[in-house]
């Protein structure tokens, strides 16, 4: 097991760190590096060797493809063809920032980075040490989500280390990320554009932009981006989610319920419903109902968490508010669930 090298980046180290990272990436080794999303595990996106490890490393299915992170749009355009107007509009108004485009893959781009697909994930982070890192390096960079696959994505260096640590060779550190949940995904090879996957920036925002825009519920074959067809973003615990507007009576039942059975039950909840429980380590708010962002930010943590204090169940509430950034939460959640209860009235 090869030893872990974390750093924590601040002012004094940055260009340093960033320089060191960019040799391992060029050497064909793995760096996980904050984004403003989730922390990336990421390798040298035309390098197929070192594209390998990252499926290796995080147990990832071979037909799940990679998201390659650029620097710039220029980069972009050298690991594409056909580039649409409307992909450009998005890169415009979106980039740097949390959104993946689905464009025509070039010729440099190797099978395993695509699982084959005559397309590619391409997006710009938001967040200065991925932009360094990428520029260091002097490649584009294949970055999922630094974790062991199916788990809750990282959105601090401390969840690389529980997943991955001996599997990677350099952690750079850059404290919580900002978004907390993985970039929204947009297929542009066709008009009106495919809203692949809800994530940081939000449907109306994206529609502002391009106008119409279709939503894909069901994906058969290969996946043509992360998120569409494995369970995703489960703690060790299984969970419980409560969606409705009023939940606090559905949540003490299940509670009662659960601890009837002598499971260990943990909470995450809105503020507003936390205010009817008694508070309690088992027991975390991860925001206000009508402050999504929020609430994006906290949920892996939460359930990271509540994995470390041992419970059996984790209930989560789901009377948030589900526009823009609140979507994608909700679409997490659903992929993580063992169980939906719905409240009807």
């Amino acid at each position: 097991m090869k030893p872990v090298l974390l750093h924590r980046i601040d002012s004094q180290n940055f260009e340093e760190m960033c320089r060191r990272g960019g040799r391992v990436i060029r050497c064909g080794g793995l760096v996980a590096f904050p984004t403003e999303t989730v922390y990336g595990l990421g390798a040298d996106a035309l390098n197929p060797i070192a594209v390998d490890k990252i499926f290796r490393a995080k147990s990832r299915p071979s037909d799940n493809p990679l998201i390659v992170h650029v620097s710039d749009i220029k980069e972009a355009e050298c690991i594409t063809t056909n580039i649409s107007r409307l992909a450009y509009e998005l890169m415009d108004a979106f980039w740097p920032g949390p959104l993946t485009l689905i464009l025509r893959r070039g010729g440099v781009v190797p099978d395993v980075t695509t699982c084959g697909l005559d397309t590619v994930a391409v997006r710009m982070p938001a967040h200065p040490v991925a932009l360094a890192l990428i520029r260091e390096a002097g490649v584009p960079i294949a970055a999922p989500s630094a974790n062991t696959s199916g788990k809750p994505s990282p959105t601090a260096a401390e969840h690389v280390l529980d997943d991955l640590a001996g599997r990677v060779d350099m952690i750079l550190d850059g404290g919580m990320t900002e978004v907390g949940v993985e970039s929204t995904v947009v297929d542009v090879t066709h008009d009106p554009p495919s809203l692949l996957r809800p994530g940081g920036i939000g449907i109306e925002r994206l529609k502002e932009v391009i106008g119409d825009l279709k939503t894909e519920r069901e994906v058969t074959g290969v996946p043509r981006s992360p998120g569409m067809k494995y369970t995703h973003y489960a703690p060790e615990a299984g969970v419980v989610l409560v969606k409705g507007e009023s939940v606090v009576k559905t949540i003490q039942r299940l509670i009662g319920t659960y601890e009837g059975f002598g499971r260990r039950v943990g909470l995450i909840l809105c503020q507003e419903t936390a205010e009817s429980f008694e508070a309690g380590e088992r027991m975390l708010v991860f925001g206000k109902r009508g402050d999504p962002a929020s609430i994006a930010r906290n949920l892996f943590h939460s359930m990271r968490l509540l994995d470390r204090r041992e419970v059996d169940v984790i209930i989560v509430d789901g009377s948030f508010d589900q526009k823009d950034v609140g979507l994608a939460v909700m679409n997490r959640l659903e992929k993580a669930a063992s169980k939906v209860v719905a409240v009807k009235w």
